[in-house]
């Protein structure tokens, strides 16, 4: 049994025994936990990663006159920052995304601008008041001018994240990256055996006020982070530290394409080896790490799990997902957090970085429960036509034009003889097939069909008719079989019962 308070007496001393928690994996196959614990006394983890719900907190000072913001706007290089504190206080998050540069430049970017010693445009309006009469301001600012910026972070370092992939027949662009259709790949976060809250599942020696690696920097634990769900094995962290000391290689400003702006953050937490039980969690391999493969192409809040998967697994760069190997690639950089895992290791061996007790541990028992929605979801099944008429890929285009005109509708989805979906066509495809010498449905049809399923959501079916600028898509039950059609016009009958 050691305690904090005797690790640091050793970090003073120059006698400590720091070790990455890779080391650490080695130290206990080779002579067990037992015999880990009396030798280790320290192991450092790391991570690098996108962190969503990072931000900063700043302050600019006065003006003369002076100005108050707060109930205002606030732009920084264009982007929005946050205008409901006091006067001239602001937080910008690093997912706001500039209004000329759109998802190429965002509050993640001046964060980093920030941290690099980069000039920023600050542009504030006001609404004037007796004690801040301004009402307008356009200046510049670097990091250096402002009074406090305050890394702040209310959910980072998830103990574990699910890996993503994708069931759909066409792409997707989520925060987990670029998902290909029809389980064509796999993507996931995280640092695996590097992971802070994976080296101590039990929150023993992590809590609030732990002195943490951040962005460079010394930083600390705030509370327990948002979403935080230890008993999934969700568990998170909230952190601060200041952002005047911390070093852009560890924070930088990012683009997911199609999805948004975010924030890379290094961060690093020291896990002192109390006793056996802890140097057993410390030096789990990554074939004891699981989490889930989730199916990103169900667009509901439970995402269907495809398999259970195992870090070593993913970091392999290639699973088997039903029948067939994927590739999967790492949306966080393993590089980085081993860097962090060392440099951190480095600190404490130079006695540079003391460590810090908890003054409060982490909850065991928070449970992540979903938002209150006090309107149920129309779900598809409940907007569609079910009245669909169809044909086969031999029927002729004279039939498929008059079933169009009799009917008085544009979409016709071609099936097989077992009512499967194989294409559709529409009439501007009869219009444009004129002239041309084709008489089968089959020479004019789209093949690659956007499609939805019976127990989707209305709302990302929109999203689909707006994005792939269509009016409408067949609609499929669990076996690919044509149950209806779902159009612009049926959505905007539901808008209009909604009012």
């Amino acid at each position: 049994m050691k305690t904090v308070a005797e690790i640091n007496e050793k970090i003073r001393r120059g006698e400590a025994v720091v070790v990455t928690a890779e080391e650490m994996v080695e130290i206990v196959k080779e002579k067990g936990a037992a015999a880990a614990a009396r030798e280790v006394d320290v192991v450092t983890t790391g991570t690098f990663g996108a962190m969503c719900s990072s931000g900063a907190f700043l302050n600019f000072g006065h003006a003369d006159p002076p100005i108050k913001l707060g109930g205002g706007e606030i732009y920084l290089n264009d982007v929005p920052a946050y205008a409901g504190l006091a006067a001239v206080d602001t937080y910008i998050g690093s997912t706001s995304i500039s209004r000329t540069r759109g998802m190429e430049y965002g509050g993640g970017h001046v964060i980093e601008d920030l941290v690099r010693g980069k000039e920023v445009e600050l542009r504030g309006r006001g609404y004037g008041t007796d004690c801040y009469p301004r009402k307008e301001i356009e200046t510049t600012i670097t990091i250096h001018d402002l009074n406090q910026a305050i890394l702040y972070c209310p959910r980072t370092a998830y103990q574990r994240y699910n890996a993503a992939t994708n069931s759909r027949d066409e792409t997707l662009y989520t925060y987990m990256g670029t998902l290909l259709p029809e389980y064509g790949n796999v993507t996931f976060s995280g640092a695996g055996v590097l992971g802070p809250l994976g080296r101590d599942p039990g929150y023993r020696t992590i809590g609030v006020g732990t002195r943490i690696f951040l962005g460079g920097a010394q930083g600390y634990i705030a509370w327990e982070g948002t979403q935080h769900y230890p008993g999934k094995g969700l568990g998170t962290i909230a952190v601060v530290g200041d952002l005047k000391r911390m070093d852009a290689r560890y924070l930088r400003g990012c683009t997911i394409h199609r999805y948004g702006t975010s924030l890379y953050v290094g961060l690093g937490i020291p896990i002192p080896i109390l006793d056996e039980e802890v140097a057993r969690t410390a030096g789990t391999d990554e074939t004891q790490l699981r989490t889930n493969l989730l199916d990103y192409g169900v667009p509901r809040r439970e995402r269907p799990v495809v398999r259970e998967v195992t870090y070593a697994e993913l970091r392999s760069g290639r699973i088997v997902v039903g029948k067939k190997e994927v590739p999967v690639s790492p949306l966080s950089s393993f590089r980085m957090a081993r860097e962090i895992a060392w440099t951190l290791k480095r600190w404490i061996e130079k006695g540079e970085f003391l460590l810090s007790e908890p003054v409060e541990r982490l909850p065991a028992d928070r449970v992540f429960r979903p938002m209150k929605q006090v309107a149920p979801v129309p779900l598809v099944r409940e907007v569609m036509t079910r009245q669909v008429v169809t044909v086969g890929p031999e029927c002729s285009i004279a039939e498929a034009a008059r079933i169009l005109a009799e009917k008085g509708f544009d979409h016709l989805p071609v099936v097989d003889e077992h009512r499967r979906l194989v294409g559709i066509i529409t009439s501007w495809d009869i219009a444009t097939s004129v002239g041309t010498g084709k008489t089968r449905v089959s020479e004019i049809m789209t093949r690659k069909v956007v499609t939805a399923r019976e127990d989707e959501p209305v709302d990302s079916v929109a999203r689909s008719l707006e994005l792939h600028s269509i009016s409408g898509v067949p609609v499929l039950n669990e076996r690919g079989e044509v149950t209806g059609v779902l159009t612009s016009d049926d959505l905007s009958k539901l808008v209009g019962r909604r009012r």
